[in-house]
């Protein structure tokens, strides 16, 4: 199979470069993939703070065309920015993906058009996975998808309350879609993968580190119409999702509780912060990403 020559060096720039570089977004943007990938191999870039040295030596033992092999192996599909379902509201982003896998049904792509983000702690306290839950119901029987990113606690609690409703979740992963991380998500990911759909801005055997959760962080902000934050620590990886939300104009909310739970005080951080609206509802959620939304 011949592949196009921007696929191919799309391919072969997604497999050198990790994801989330806005120096290297904006070279793709102005140079366009193939010429940045020539540039690379010729040597032309030199700056260590990018690590140009180290991809252009990648690239010199990749080729497309076994890059996307590795892809259909893991039953895996790749889309890049010149893909007719490529989500658009990813292009809002400063450092906009070279591509992404998606595992699933990729017509299911078409619904993350209308979509909620629900994040929040690993560790959520019985309430917080039950909102968590229910706000991902509501939001399914409204026809509307639901993203997160696969981590045990709220992330997880969201994606099942979106699969019992029998609507379609999207999980965004921190590693490739062959490694199963967290490995006690196999079946949800199982799940999720026949009645959703799994994206990764990685290689499938590419193992999640912390880097790579807060660069996937800013692809679930950026795909919904907005981002609510159920249960988070003072310090907390969703606050992270909330912040970036914010940078590209996406409403954040964020779920109250408690003033003495620790698992909430993320979430009064938010809205203290005015970073965040405070929402007890879905319908509340629905006035502030559709004004014009009814119930």
């Amino acid at each position: 199979m011949t592949l196009a020559p921007e696929l191919t060096a799309r391919l072969e720039l997604f497999a050198a470069i990790e994801g989330g570089s806005k120096y290297w977004s904006n070279e793709i943007d102005i140079h366009g993939p193939i010429e940045v990938r020539d540039r690379l191999r010729a040597g032309v870039y030199t700056d260590a703070k990018h690590s140009s040295v180290r991809i252009s030596e990648r690239l010199l033992s990749l080729l497309g065309e076994e890059v996307l092999a590795e892809i259909e192996r893991a039953h895996g599909e790749f889309i890049t920015p010149e893909s007719s379902d490529w989500p658009e509201p990813l292009n809002d982003l400063a450092a906009i993906p070279i591509g992404l896998i998606i595992r699933g049904h990729r017509e299911n792509v078409q619904y993350l058009t209308q979509s909620i983000s629900i994040v929040g702690t690993r560790n959520p306290t019985n309430y917080g996975a039950t909102i968590a839950s229910d706000f991902a119901a509501g939001f399914v029987d409204r026809d509307w998808a639901v993203i997160s990113g696969g981590a045990y606690g709220i992330d997880a609690a969201a994606h099942r309350g979106a699969l019992l409703a029998e609507g379609v979740t999207c999980a965004v992963l921190a590693g490739g879609i062959s490694k199963n991380y967290p490995s006690g998500h196999e079946r949800l990911f199982e799940e999720i993968t026949h009645d959703g759909i799994l994206i990764s801005e990685v290689m499938p055997q590419v193992p999640a580190i912390p880097v790579r959760f807060l660069t996937r962080n800013r692809i679930i902000a950026a795909l919904s119409k907005g981002t609510v934050v159920v249960e988070a620590a003072f310090r907390s990886g969703s606050l992270r999702t909330a912040r970036d939300a914010a940078e590209i104009f996406r409403p954040v909310m964020a779920v109250p509780g408690p003033i003495n739970s620790p698992t909430s005080e993320g979430c009064h951080r938010l809205v203290g912060e005015r970073l965040a609206e405070l929402v007890t509802s879905v319908p509340d959620i629905l006035e502030l990403v559709m004004p014009m939304a009814t119930e």
